[in-house]
């Protein structure tokens, strides 16, 4: 056992009866664990763990549920997210466009004339079909008139109504904007379908009409913080944190009121939230650093998205009309990218880096190459969205000390499989996600739901059993994706706590239970290693403790009952 601490006094909890998976090689199981200042003082037995009780300690009696560590998600958008759950029509990514409409004709009968229909997620099946101005038209009848904006399963991209482009001053001849497009059909006419950094310019229109700003993102940080410790997360990093998000959880921990330890991202260049980036804004969130707010990691975008051929790969897209193969460059240089890595050194920062085609992979590798020639071991380096890797490059990842930060809840057949297959070639999305190869390299592979991409929530229970199944837990949608690159459970369970900890510069705080680390852990209604790994997206938390408080309870639940 974890010696028990009891130099200062007895626990403040003992949570004893149950099977608990430490996370911790030296000794997985575990029987109980204490308690004392948000800290584990003890692991082991229910009888050694009893020894640090004393006669204030509250005692959590289990009926032999499963504990394990909290989860971490390594990749989440916390505004984003959060302002989808609280604010905004939600949509599913396998409506329809008939659906959609539907959806925003009864959501903008609820609304003032001016006011903005905001909401997502269109699938990027049905923002493929968007290619002409009467679409357009539908959604100016559906609204109203209403400024609309609605964002894609990639958050990269957005479908606007004309008004909203007439408050983005919008119009047949405006420019697109650097790194961005107002996509327009054969005949020239705007579709309202934005692509990329022309996002951030609706984004920006709809920011300006909000009466306080502020607040409606402090209401959607702390729901989104609330919906992740439903799932049983309590460590994320927040993977692209403008100065709103980055206030707001540092007022919510001044409070008291943060219940997850979270870890910042700030772009370095202009993003698709539109506001301050750079240095500039590292030089902002600096002064929010507290014990769960940390200003750590910056944010670097080197390409796109496959669905809009926006991807830098090494071999050209397909060709599905005729046009001649097609190849994009990545957003960065190798030069400019290596300079941008050396100034991250100077100031004692990670770098998270976006990057889901071969070839603006490889870019991040060669740089880290040179970073790690000049410097030796040094800043965190994550590649996110390690979707298309050549077999070449897996080595390197753990060669130079890169982490694979991924999204399993992407990769499973579905709509933007569907989306990505119809534009990159057969053989590279065979190939895709692959896990495995990366994790008998050696690599440090962290998982993330990247909500609200590709997910209404994010649940990581459907993510865990996607690494291990590599199928969509619907038996509706048939398929496998690159079925050779499965983990095995205890892999997967490491992506989603140990392995996040350690990319996230967490790894002595969270991700396992042993002494002197954070008393963040979960009780399960299912005991993950017991039952059919096609099973596991049922799973619901019973409760969830974050610094040995309970932050969450289903009560509700009866352990081992069903859940669709």
């Amino acid at each position: 056992m974890d010696q028990p601490t009891t130099a200062s006094g007895p626990a403040d909890l003992v949570v004893t009866g149950g099977r608990v998976w430490t996370q911790d090689p030296a000794r997985p199981w575990a029987e109980a664990l204490a308690v004392r200042d948000g800290r584990i003082v003890a692991v082991g037995s229910a009888a050694e763990a009893a020894t640090t009780a004393g006669p204030g300690t509250e005692v959590h009696q289990l009926a032999g549920e499963l504990v394990m560590p909290g989860l971490v998600d390594g990749h989440v958008h916390l505004n984003l997210g959060g302002s989808q759950a609280a604010f905004e029509l939600p949509l599913l990514p396998t409506d329809g466009l008939d659906g959609i409409l539907a959806k925003v004709r009864d959501w903008a009968g609820r609304l003032g004339p001016d006011e903005w229909v905001v909401g997502g997620i269109i699938g990027s099946t049905t923002m493929d079909g968007i290619t002409d101005a009467a679409a357009l038209v539908r959604l100016d009848e559906a609204a109203g008139g209403r400024p609309v904006l609605l964002r894609d399963d990639s958050m990269h991209n957005r479908w606007v109504s004309s008004r909203a482009l007439q408050l983005m001053k919008v119009g047949q001849d405006t420019p697109d904007p650097d790194g961005g497009s107002y996509v327009r059909d054969d005949s020239g006419r705007l579709t309202g379908v934005l692509h990329e950094l022309a996002s951030a310019v609706a984004e920006g229109a709809f920011a300006a009409s909000l009466p306080d700003l502020a607040a409606g993102v402090r209401t959607a940080v702390r729901t989104a913080v609330g919906i992740l410790n439903g799932f049983g997360v309590t460590a994320a990093q927040e993977a692209a944190t403008m100065a709103g998000a980055a206030q707001a959880l540092a007022d919510l921990e001044a409070a008291g009121e943060l219940t997850a330890r979270v870890v910042l991202s700030t772009p370095v260049r202009p993003f698709i939230e539109e506001g301050t980036v750079g240095e500039e804004l590292i030089t902002a969130v600096a002064p929010l650093r507290g014990d769960l707010v940390r200003p750590d990691f910056v944010k670097v975008v080197l390409d796109g998205v496959p669905m809009t051929r926006t991807t830098a790969l090494l071999a050209p897209y397909r060709c599905s009309h005729g046009e001649e193969p097609q190849t994009v460059e990545s957003l960065w240089t190798l030069e400019d990218l290596v300079a941008q890595l050396e100034r991250c050194t100077e100031l004692g920062l990670g770098a998270k880096l976006h990057a889901t085609g071969d070839a603006s992979v490889r870019r991040v590798l060669d740089a880290a190459e040179r970073l790690r020639a000049a410097h030796g071991p040094g800043i965190r380096l994550q590649i996110a969205h390690t979707e298309y890797v050549h077999p070449d490059d897996v080595p390197r990842f753990a060669a130079f000390d890169v982490v694979a930060d991924l999204s399993p809840y992407i990769w499973y057949p579905s709509v933007i499989q569907e989306s990505i297959a119809a534009q990159v070639p057969a053989e590279i999305v065979e190939g895709s996600w692959p896990v495995r190869d990366l994790v008998a390299a050696g690599a440090v592979v962290a998982a993330g739901s990247d909500w609200p991409c590709a997910a209404p929530t994010p649940d990581p229970w459907t993510g865990l059993q996607t690494l291990v199944t590599r199928r969509n837990p619907d038996p509706a949608v048939p398929g496998a994706l690159n079925a050779g690159q499965a983990l095995t459970l205890a892999e997967a369970v490491s992506a989603f706590t140990t392995n996040p900890a350690q990319a996230m510069g967490l790894w002595d705080v969270v991700g396992r239970l042993a002494v002197g680390y954070a008393a963040d852990f979960i009780v399960l209604d299912r005991d993950l290693f017991g039952i059919d790994v096609a099973e596991i997206h049922r799973t619901q938390v019973l409760r969830t403790y974050f610094a040995g408080t309970v932050v969450h309870e289903n009560a509700g639940v009866r352990p081992g009952e069903a859940r669709t």
